[in-house]
């Protein structure tokens, strides 16, 4: 299941919000479920955050030898619109 981050609508007005989702807060929940429109504290109005997704970081650049042993086709530029197979 999905993290969803939520977040309140008025963060700043303590009379619209509480501590919790003032603040923000995570919550797991299947996907096919409709997002929160309420904080389940306050039951004032949250909205969905859309956070960075997590993708891994690739140590170095890949040499051609690297791209040609993943199954790539690696391709060099000889002039304009023309590319030669490596």
């Amino acid at each position: 299941m999905p993290i969803y981050e939520y977040v309140s609508e008025a963060p700043e007005d303590p009379e619209r919000s509480c501590r919790i989702c003032a603040r923000g807060f995570e919550l797991r929940r299947p996907v096919d479920r409709a997002p929160l429109e309420k904080c389940p504290l306050c039951k004032h109005p949250v909205k969905k955050v859309i956070s960075r997704v997590n993708t891994p970081k690739i140590a170095k650049p890949l040499s051609v030898s690297d791209a040609k042993a993943a199954g790539f086709t690696v391709l060099e530029r000889r002039d304009k619109g023309v590319y030669e197979k490596l």
